[in-house]
């Protein structure tokens, strides 16, 4: 069946888009549309690509398949957080459907905005429809707010990916994450969306609509310090294990981050399938931890008091190292520098968060920091490996 419709694509659709053809112009859009359902009989020529069996669009589609888990979490989660804020009874697939309608929305916006910049830039440059941002479509709307409006999704995705990859020649060839670059936007340009004292629940028409006041799930560290009984949910009640609760993710954040668990599958699924780098992973969280142990060590403040092990579960640190540190194109490229490159962005995530409580998401700044400072690690762990190898090269004797 695959055969015949391939085909039929190859002898009845094609010609109109090859050379020559009514179509010609917009080649782009139709190869980009075609190497998406079937493998192309050619291979990529600049920036990231895979001298392998399974091309880039194979790749970027495991890992949007990694974070399906965090996004079917986060509906649930969004409905859920929702009907606790009115007081609502629901069941979990009241709440899951609650959170699809409100998710699914921005999600839409982000594949629809993005990929149609994508298109306008491939077929005026006449070149192929990048590939990765099969990925930055997904990762943009997990790490929003799911109360942020459509137009500001918009806008950010269009700054996102002009200014953060086509400037720089598309996919391959950015040196900032795109969809920490969408979010980095925002967050300097409409602050009071990104961060503040409101709890980011989806508002509905309920009569109750009575919405608690409290912190986002990325302020966990300012409940920490400012409630005796630890964290609260959106309705105010406090959590008898904040650990727990901040593990599994029924707590108020961005929509795919709040789940450790639903992440820790994700990070499964790109560690075995090779596409995800276990060394980046495993630094950050190293990174992370050892900063959290340097406060607690010298704690003069509530913040600092913070247990080490918390950090690793609060905010958007695990959803940033596994989904965003890892990005092939941003990080470091050599295997010393990846463990570089991972402890420091964990590192400067947690100090970040503690230091200055005004920017809670300190791993965003931290990995779009170490994405600028990326290629000058891999420029001296390499010129370190050279001078390594010239002291042990043994003199031609003449």
């Amino acid at each position: 069946m695959s055969n015949a419709i391939h085909k039929f694509i190859e002898n009845k659709v094609k010609p109109s888009f090859d050379e020559g053809g009514k179509l010609e112009k917009f080649y782009p859009a139709y190869d980009a549309l075609e190497t998406f359902l079937f493998v192309p009989p050619h291979t990529a020529k600049k920036g990231a690509h895979i001298r392998d069996g399974v091309d880039m669009k194979r790749t970027m589609i495991i890992v949007v398949l990694a974070m399906i888990p965090a996004l079917l979490f986060g509906m649930w989660n969004t409905g859920h957080q929702h009907f606790l804020a009115t007081g609502e009874a629901a069941t979990l697939m009241e709440k899951f459907l609650f959170g699809l309608i409100k998710v699914l929305p921005l999600v839409v916006v982000s594949y629809g905005v993005g990929l149609g910049v994508e298109f306008i830039f491939a077929i005026i440059k006449k070149h192929q429809v990048n590939e990765g941002y099969l990925v930055s479509g997904m990762l943009i709307p997990l790490c929003l707010p799911v109360d942020i409006p459509l137009w500001m999704v918009a806008v950010a995705t269009i700054f996102a990916v002009i200014i953060g990859k086509e400037v720089f020649g598309g996919t391959g060839m950015n040196i900032l994450n795109v969809a920490l670059t969408a979010r980095a936007f925002l967050f300097f340009a409409y602050p009071t969306w990104m961060s503040g004292d409101k709890v980011w629940i989806a508002e509905g028409t309920s009569a109750a609509n009575n919405f608690a006041d409290g912190s986002t799930g990325a302020t966990l560290l300012a409940q920490a310090t400012e409630r005796s009984s630890g964290f609260v949910d959106a309705a105010g009640v406090a959590y008898g294990d904040t650990f727990w609760a901040s593990f599994m993710g029924w707590i108020p954040g961005s929509i795919g981050e709040t789940s450790v668990f639903a992440i820790l599958i994700g990070a499964a699924i790109l560690l075995i399938t090779g596409i995800g780098s276990w060394k980046i992973m495993l630094s950050g969280v190293i990174g992370a931890f050892t900063m959290g142990l340097i406060f607690n060590a010298f704690a003069v403040n509530e913040f600092m008091e913070v247990p080490a092990h918390m950090h690793l579960v609060m905010g958007g640190f695990a959803f940033g190292i596994v989904f965003m540190a890892t990005d092939p194109v941003t990080a470091s490229q050599t295997s010393t520098g990846k463990y570089i490159y991972g402890f420091l962005i964990g590192f400067l995530a947690i100090m970040i968060r503690v230091f200055n409580p005004a920017y809670p998401e300190g791993v965003m700044l931290a990995i779009l920091f170490m994405n600028v400072m990326a290629p000058l690690i891999d420029h001296y762990v390499i010129q370190a490996n050279i001078k390594r190898r010239q002291k042990r090269a043994v003199p031609v004797a003449a």
